[in-house]
């Protein structure tokens, strides 16, 4: 299910166009890196508590492990839902100022 999702995703390695890239600014990476780095780690946690829930299921794993890798696919899901949002209403707001 979470491979479905995750081949349904826009190429984001693409996003930004051709704006230039700040060089080493604080020495950290700039946004879209940042932001498909946090994607593909959202996606793995995802999988591996699909993977542990259906080791759970036939019985090849620890009802603790089961639940926290559960809890923390869940919590995982709660960011990244709440992160869209926020950067869609950061674009309604960029739309909503005048030129």
């Amino acid at each position: 299910m979470v491979d479905k999702i995750a081949g349904s995703m826009p190429n984001i390695s693409n996003l930004g166009g051709t704006a230039q890239k700040a060089e080493n600014v604080g020495g950290g990476q700039d946004f879209s890196s940042f932001m498909r780095d946090a994607a593909e780690n959202s996606i793995e946690t995802l999988k591996s508590g699909e993977a542990m829930s259906m080791k759970g299921i036939t019985g090849n794993a620890d009802l603790n492990d089961v639940v926290s890798a559960i809890n923390s696919a869940e919590s995982t899901l709660q960011l990244v839902t709440t992160i869209r949002e926020k950067m869609i209403q950061a674009y309604q707001e960029v739309m909503r100022m005048p030129i």
